[in-house]
């Protein structure tokens, strides 16, 4: 397999965090000591820096699962071995307010990227328990209100049809979001850990309009703690 040609090993801690807003990661940058712009090419904006002394890659990994699976290879090339996503999901539930977390135990997928490695099976994308137990620890030590459950990850942001709410939650699912269902699948065949927090931007049940990345800000910075907390404590 061709190597990533715009960074090098030493470019890329064992503890990546990713997300798909590019702001997004400008912003959790920030949170890091001596952080440094490592990557640009083609907006996949990467930083190195440490977090109360540990090692973290923070990076941009485009919107849905081909994007974050060509980002998530490659960091796992250059070494990362503990990979989370911060991104936003769309609530399924009643009652479930934007800013809250959604904590995935998993990831629904119809096709997409995982069949492209496995087209024979269909496989059953889980993060990884002691990865998700310090993130659930981390989303409590922040005061975040929280959730635990299946996310349904989709491969068209528009694709909806009237029943699709309805027809998710029927199957135990509480929210829908593009890339958890790749990241969860990839890990578990390459043997690199994942987890993933997810802000709640709008809620499908209640019809309520998606909010933009300025608005989640505030909810983007104490989630980006509980992340960076979480991830120094995930063994490697």
């Amino acid at each position: 397999m061709q190597q990533p040609q715009h960074l090098k090993a030493k470019e890329v801690a064992a503890r990546a965090i990713v997300a798909g807003d590019p702001a997004r990661v400008v912003q959790l940058s920030k949170m890091l000591e001596d952080a440094k712009l490592v990557n640009e090419n083609r907006g996949f904006i990467t930083y190195n820096g440490s977090y109360r002394g540990v090692p973290v890659t923070v990076a941009c990994h485009g919107v849905g699962g081909p994007s974050l699976g060509i980002v998530f290879e490659e960091l796992a090339m250059l070494g990362a071995r503990v990979i989370v996503r911060l991104g936003s999901t769309g609530a399924f539930l009643k009652g479930m307010k934007i800013g809250e977390a959604v904590i995935p135990t998993g990831a629904a997928y119809i096709g997409g990227t995982l069949q492209q490695y496995i087209p024979d099976a269909h496989i059953t994308p889980v993060p990884s328990f002691d990865v998700t137990t310090e993130l659930v620890n981390a989303v409590k030590s922040e005061g975040l209100k929280y959730y635990v459950g299946p996310v349904f990850s989709s491969d068209a942001f528009y694709a909806e049809d009237p029943q699709f709410v309805t027809k998710w939650v029927s199957r135990g699912y509480i929210a829908v979001e593009m890339e958890c269902a790749t990241l969860f699948g990839l890990g578990m065949m390459k043997g690199v850990k994942t987890g993933s927090i997810l802000l709640i931007s709008d809620n499908l049940a209640e019809m309520t309009p998606m909010v933009d990345a300025e608005y989640l800000k505030p909810y983007v910075e104490r989630a980006g703690r509980a992340v960076l907390q979480a991830i120094t404590k995930v063994e490697v």
